[in-house]
Formats: C-alpha cells, structure tokens, sequence
C-alpha cells in the first residue's frame, strides 16, 4: 500500500469521469490520441514489450498497447478508474502512486508516464516519479512521460474567448498561470491541479532521477491549436499531410514550447 495520499480535488474531477472520453470527444483529443500513439510506437524498444502504464486511469493508452501485443500493466491512485481498467483483456490494473511503484528493479521493458508528472506540483515528487520509473525499468529499456507546457493554460483561455465561452478565468489570471505554471481551476470547470511546465525543467527534472541526454517531442505541436482542427483529423487525406508534418517538426527544439503536450523519453542505462 502506498503512503501517498492523492489531492483531494484531483480524485474527484477524475472520479467525474469526464476524462474517460477526452481523447476521442473532438479533434483536438483525437490528434493528441493519434499524435501519442504515433510517438510511442516509434519509440518503444521492441514487440512483446513487458509495460508499465503508470497514472493509466481507465486504460486508454493500455487498451491498445494490449492490443499491439505487449503485456500490460497499468497502476492508477483512483480506485474506481482501476476497476474499469482491470476490465481490459490483456491489461492488469492494481491502484498504486506513481512515486511509490510496488515492483521490484529492472522489471518492464518500458514504464509510461501518461499523467502523473503534471499533477505533482512539487519538483520533488516529480524527480521522485521518474527515479521510480526509472528504478523499474530493465537496462536498454525506456521511461516515457507526458507533461503539460507552460504555455497551454493561456492558449486555452484564448481559445475559449474566441469561442465567447466564459470559464469564470480572467485574462490576468491566465497570464499568471503562464508565468508560475500552477493551475487551480477545479470549480470552473477547468481541468483540475496540475503543473505546467517549461520543456527545459522536464528534461533537468529526467537528469535529477538518473536519466541523463532525454529526447523531447512535441505531440500536438502548434496546429493542435487550429479552431478548424476537425476538417483536418477527420478527412483521411488532410490527418495524413497533418501527421507527416508533425512528424518532421516534432523534435524541433525552437517549437517544443509551442504545444499543449510534450512527450520526453530516455533510455536507460544498459
């Protein structure tokens, strides 16, 4: 049993459920779908993959990490998203946190950070995840971790403002989220807490746990911000021009501030 405990206001926005279908519900959601399974499925070192999906909530990563034939195995803090989760053939589930992994060293080929590090607000703790990824995972093998940029909060407020959707947020608000990178917005509607952060802190952040020389991708990149983006995701042909492109930009270390997410993977030390 883990000794951490989960923010109160962070268990329930997830226990709302509203997560569970924030990846395929619109286009930006389905490019982020689309653009994550792109990358990992490059980046995974191997088939038949022992992986850990750590923060995994209900299984949307692991369903088809399962289904590509890796043996999956997902640790999620809130208890309700882990039952939906242990439903998934292929995929084993136990509740868990992510600074406290309860396997033993070198035990997966690769361990997935999908949510975790942006809702620990603490440097600390954040280190403390990725040395316990890193921890389980076999020499040669990789951590993977997804992170909010710093400058997400502030596009979303533009977004909504065009849109003349009103979340309660005021422009300077905003501002200060993009400065400090603290969002607390629970009652608002807006997401819940987490930290958003520059790409240069996760990548000291991966040096600090052991994880030096990490390689850095921007997964929505700055079209993920396209009003129109559901033209683009949904025609075959245009989701197609759109994935290629990102791909040659993906790495660009001038662009990597310039998406919601940002997927930083290391391999360690064999």
């Amino acid at each position: 049993m883990s000794t951490w405990e989960l923010e109160t206001e962070i268990e329930s926005y997830y226990e709302r459920g509203g997560e569970r279908e924030r990846l395929t519900r619109n286009a930006r959601g389905r490019l982020e779908f689309a653009r994550m399974q792109d990358l990992l499925r490059r980046k995974l070192p191997g088939a038949g993959l022992d992986v850990l999906d750590v923060g995994g909530a209900t299984g949307v990563h692991a369903k088809w990490l399962a289904e590509d034939g890796h043996r999956v195995t997902l640790i999620d803090p809130v208890a309700s998203q882990v039952e939906v989760a242990a439903q998934l053939p292929g995929v084993t589930a136990v509740v868990g946190d992510a600074r406290e992994l309860p396997w033993d060293d070198a035990s997966f080929d690769a361990v997935l950070l999908m949510g975790p590090l942006y809702h620990l607000t603490d440097r600390e703790h954040r280190v403390q995840a990725v040395a316990e990824a890193a921890r389980c995972a076999r020499p040669g093998g990789i951590v993977a971790a997804v992170t909010i940029n710093r400058t997400a909060g502030w596009n979303d407020f533009l977004l909504f403002r065009s849109g003349g959707v009103d979340k309660g947020l005021t422009a300077e608000a905003s501002l200060r989220i993009m400065r400090e990178g603290m969002l607390r917005y629970y009652d608002q509607d807006i997401f819940t807490t987490a930290y958003l952060a520059h790409p240069g802190e996760v990548a000291s952040e991966f040096a600090d746990a052991g994880l030096d020389g990490a390689a850095q991708y921007a997964v929505q990149g700055f079209p993920g911000y396209i009003p129109e983006l559901e033209r683009l995701i949904d025609d075959p042909e245009s989701r197609e021009h759109l994935m290629d492109g990102l791909r040659l930009i993906e790495a660009e270390p001038s662009l990597l501030g310039a998406s919601n997410h940002l997927l930083t993977v290391a391999t360690t030390p064999a």
